[in-house]
């Protein structure tokens, strides 16, 4: 059943390319011979081919606007999927009222638009006669052409597009969930990060510097960016034989990528953290993808720092955020940065656990003499 619907889906593919082929190709073959009759052959076929292009671009801009799917969110509507857009029906409903109050005795006039459109591009087809005419066909044949292309090809491949982005944020908010369910703050916040990334809500951790993949340990795959190697050496730092010295005489280290190595350790594991070292790198980066895995570390050592600590690293986060070259708005780094800062502000008016008063000696009752 799967294999013969996956002919039938490959088959009418195979026509429908046939079919927007034949179609370019037939007003193309139309503009060859027109060319191929003119006094200044190249000049008439250079002019048409920017005159039929230029249509076809826009006759798919128009396309695409009219294809573009809405998301479903309607009573009955399975939420978060994508039904055709129902544009080209309103503004067809519209149009066909507007013809029948105005009259069809306008229509006069569209001729007279079609032949002042054919003698302005006419000289661009060697100027000669028929050049006007041949152009006002050729736009509206292009024209059509393109809209229809656009407004197919977004209405087949758009909507299965952006289901499949729909969908990989969802597996990425669900491994959060559950990374936050196993008590890992730091990956589950990752993870959350890079699905709403899926879905254009926040952007990038800015530029990875090119040097950095030869600089970080290697990964088990081979396919693994940066991203990936931080992630393995995240999920190992709780088995690593690493004193929290060391780790901070890493991140001393200088390189970018023994810096960003240091930094994955203390995600791993909050024991290793060095509090300056985070600050360092908050404050004084290397590269955005530095501070972004500095700010991942600052989260998850939020329930192990004191009164004092705390504010040095508000401060710290807080200046970042204001800065002109410091965390962009609307980044990655400033969803963690005010995620941060919203925690520390928490954290500053909970009441403090008080020790529990003494308990009151008890006086001995006097003994009274025989």
């Amino acid at each position: 059943m799967v294999k013969a619907r996956q002919g039938t889906t490959t088959a009418l593919r195979t026509v429908q390319r046939t079919a927007a082929g034949a179609l370019a190709g037939t007003g193309l073959v139309g503009l060859l011979l027109f060319s191929f009759g003119r006094e200044h052959v190249w000049q008439a076929l250079g002019g048409g081919l920017v005159v039929a292009g230029a249509s076809a671009v826009l006759g798919g801009a128009l396309g695409f606007l009219f294809g573009v799917p809405r998301v479903r969110g309607g009573a009955g509507e399975p939420q978060g999927t994508y039904a055709p857009n129902t544009n080209l029906e309103q503004v067809s409903d519209w149009l066909t009222k507007v013809l029948l109050g105005v009259g069809l005795t306008q229509l006069g006039s569209l001729g007279e638009r079609l032949h002042q459109l054919g003698a302005a591009l006419a000289p661009a087809l060697g100027g000669e006669d028929g050049a006007a005419p041949f152009a006002a066909a050729l736009v509206l044949y292009f024209l059509v052409f393109g809209f229809l292309a656009g407004w197919l090809v977004t209405r087949l491949t758009l909507p299965q597009v952006l289901t499949n982005a729909d969908d990989q944020a969802l597996e990425l908010f669900l491994a959060g969930q559950d990374r936050d369910r196993r008590g890992d703050k730091v990956g589950a916040d990752d993870l959350r990060v890079r699905a709403m990334q899926h879905l254009g809500l926040l952007g990038g951790s800015a530029e990875q510097p090119a040097a950095l993949a030869a600089q970080l340990p290697p990964s088990s795959s081979a396919s693994a960016g940066p991203e990936g190697v931080v992630a393995e050496v995240r999920s190992t730092a709780r088995r690593s034989a690493l004193t929290a010295d060391q780790v901070r005489d890493l991140f001393a280290d200088g390189s970018e990528g023994r810096r960003i190595q240091a930094l994955a350790l203390m995600q791993g594991d909050p024991a290793l953290a060095d509090l300056p070292s985070v600050l360092e790198a908050i404050e004084r980066p290397r590269s955005g993808f530095e501070q972004y895995h500095a700010l991942l570390a600052a989260r998850g050592l939020l329930s192990r720092l004191p009164a004092g600590e705390a504010q040095r690293l508000r401060d710290a986060v807080a200046g970042q955020l204001v800065l002109p070259d410091g965390i962009p708005y609307g980044s990655d780094r400033s969803w963690l940065a005010e995620k941060i800062l919203s925690r520390l502000q928490v954290a500053a008016f909970l009441p403090q656990q008080s020790a529990a008063p003494a308990p009151a000696p008890v006086e001995a009752p006097p003994v009274e003499n025989p």
